[in-house]
């Protein structure tokens, strides 16, 4: 596959000929479009001192649509031609019938440019690549003696996709994104324990292979490994805790971002259904979803119909005022688009969903949130976790957590769970700080089998009355 520009209506279809099938499989509809795309990716990861894998994917295909009420009909193919085109459209319009829908007007056009065009896997050279990764490994273990194993990756990805729409409407975009991730494992008297740091976005690789960036993830890589190394047993029992800033935000996409997607608000299956305008979180909380921040890894020019990508308030003041929306749910519900339709892929149909999500700031200094603590859990780092859309109940794993009593932060403890749902911790939400901050850049956010680049960010937050799961005895 050529690394030339994706230009498919250059090199494969001609623009005037897609239209008119693209027209005809749209005839008496409420919505639809042509979705082409072309994406690269490359991963190199270095693994217990050697180079473990390297790969690069290429696909590129198109996906029809065709929206009739609350059914849409969707076809696919790789084949980027017009016969391909034309028997997409076939089973496209099957959603259509008989007709007897108005076609949505197109979204507003934008120029904005949230991020650089250019090829970040082009942007450092394949031996540069790798021996940046030996150069992590080395310094990991020249940091502390205790390394036993370092991982490193670095991962860089192109999607160029490009709309077009029944009214002639024709957009365009180019979208990077790279990563890079050091986990190290540590051993100390027989204890193993393991830390990770990583972060990127839609950006070009060079500031991620410098060294000043990559040795600060491995230091911190390494620091939350060895603060784990001291870690106790966790207590359990019901509890308040207070959540670091940034990364813990992750808690917020998925127990409460979830449910303010607008197709679920529309069905009736979150637990936020028919609230619209009542309150939902305690004073103060405000919570927004923004994908118009530049360079983040959840931020989109337009999402996957064209729509431009926006600012949406979801929740002011602790008074639930919106939900994310796409174009079909948007419609449905008499509401606006909100710029979060979004697909995994050509091969999949666009949906409500999430760019970066976070809870503002209040005025209160993250030290006096702790020092009000009186017996509890000071959790700055998470990783899995699992949430049900329904009712909005979690289960959260900590990765770096620590034992408050009397607002004096004690021995690092290992094993915490945090359980709760996400209507009551809203609401249990007693002090927020004045230091919100995004995640590094790392979010991947699952839906319906489909997966997205997304960002997190909050505040320092104190929730009261959470379930803590523990493994003390």
């Amino acid at each position: 596959m050529s690394d030339a520009p994706f230009r498919p209506f250059d090199t494969a279809l001609d623009q005037g000929a897609a239209l008119s099938v693209l027209q005809e499989a749209t005839q008496g509809a409420d919505d639809g479009e042509l979705f082409l795309e072309r994406r690269r990716a490359e991963a190199l990861v270095f693994d217990d001192g050697r180079l473990k894998n390297a790969s690069y994917d290429a696909s590129e295909g198109f996906g029809l649509r065709a929206v009739r009420g609350e059914v849409t009909g969707y076809a696919h193919s790789t084949e980027l031609s017009e016969a391909s085109l034309r028997r997409a459209a076939q089973t496209a319009r099957l959603a259509v019938g008989a007709g007897g829908g108005t076609l949505a007007d197109a979204p507003q056009a934008t120029n904005t440019r949230l991020y650089t065009d250019e090829d970040p896997i082009a942007g450092a050279s394949f031996p540069v690549k790798v021996d940046t990764l030996r150069d992590i490994d080395a310094f990991a273990r020249d940091l502390d003696p205790r390394v036993v194993q370092v991982s490193a990756t670095i991962a860089a990805s192109l999607q160029e996709v490009e709309i077009l729409r029944p009214d002639g409407t024709h957009l365009r975009d180019v979208r990077p994104m790279t990563r890079v991730n050091v986990s190290v494992i540590v051993e100390q008297n027989g204890r193993r324990e393991s830390g990770s740091a990583g972060g990127g976005g839609r950006v070009g690789l060079d500031g991620l292979i410098a060294p000043a960036d990559w040795q600060a993830k491995t230091r911190e890589a390494l620091r939350v490994a060895v603060v784990n190394l001291d870690a106790e047993p966790a207590p359990a029992g019901v509890m308040d805790v207070v959540l670091g800033p940034g990364w813990p935000g992750i808690l917020l996409h998925e127990a409460i971002g979830h449910g303010l997607e607008g197709d679920f608000n529309r069905k009736g299956s979150s637990a936020f259904a028919g609230l619209m305008g009542q309150r939902i979180a305690a004073p103060g909380v405000t919570v927004l979803d923004d994908g118009t921040i530049p360079d983040r890894r959840g931020s989109i020019s337009f999402d996957d119909e064209g729509t431009p990508s926006g600012k949406n308030v979801l929740i002011e003041d602790g008074i639930l005022v919106g939900y994310m929306q796409d174009r079909q749910n948007a419609r449905l519900m008499g509401v606006k688009p909100t710029g979060n339709g979004r697909r995994e892929s050509y091969a999949h149909a666009p949906m409500p969903r999430m760019t970066n999500t976070y809870m503002l700031g209040g005025d209160a200094t993250p030290g006096d949130i702790v020092a009000d603590l009186k017996d509890g859990i000071y959790a700055v780092g998470f990783g899995g976790g699992q949430v049900d859309i329904t009712n909005g109940k979690f289960v959260f794993s900590c990765t770096e957590a620590y034992r408050v009593q009397n607002g004096k932060v004690g021995a690092p403890v290992k094993g915490a769970t945090l359980i709760g749902d996400g209507a009551t911790a809203l609401k249990q939400i007693r002090a927020l700080g004045n230091d919100m901050a995004l995640d590094p850049g790392m979010g991947n956010c699952g839906k319906q089998g489909q997966w997205v680049p997304v960002g997190v960010g909050q505040p320092t937050v104190m929730i009261g009355g959470l379930t803590v799961g523990g493994s003390a005895t």
